[in-house]
């Protein structure tokens, strides 16, 4: 695999997996106790989650893209 790619999906698996447990404490310590354990909580939460999943994995890529490539 070229290195470039492999920087890039590793950087976004990085940032991903990053906001999926910022999102999963968010929720935890906030809002779990706002929905009833139902279906509807799991696809808020699912939701919700992947929100900042995939917030903080782009911008956690674009990030190192500028900072790190040479």
């Amino acid at each position: 695999m070229p290195p470039l790619i492999r920087f890039m999906l590793t950087r976004l698996a990085i940032g991903f997996a990053l906001g999926a447990l910022t999102g999963i404490v968010v929720w935890a310590i906030n809002l779990s106790q706002l929905y009833p354990p139902n279906l509807e909580r799991w696809i808020a939460q699912s939701l919700f989650v992947y929100l900042f999943a995939s917030t903080m994995g782009i911008g956690y890529l674009a990030t190192s893209l500028f900072l790190d490539v040479e």
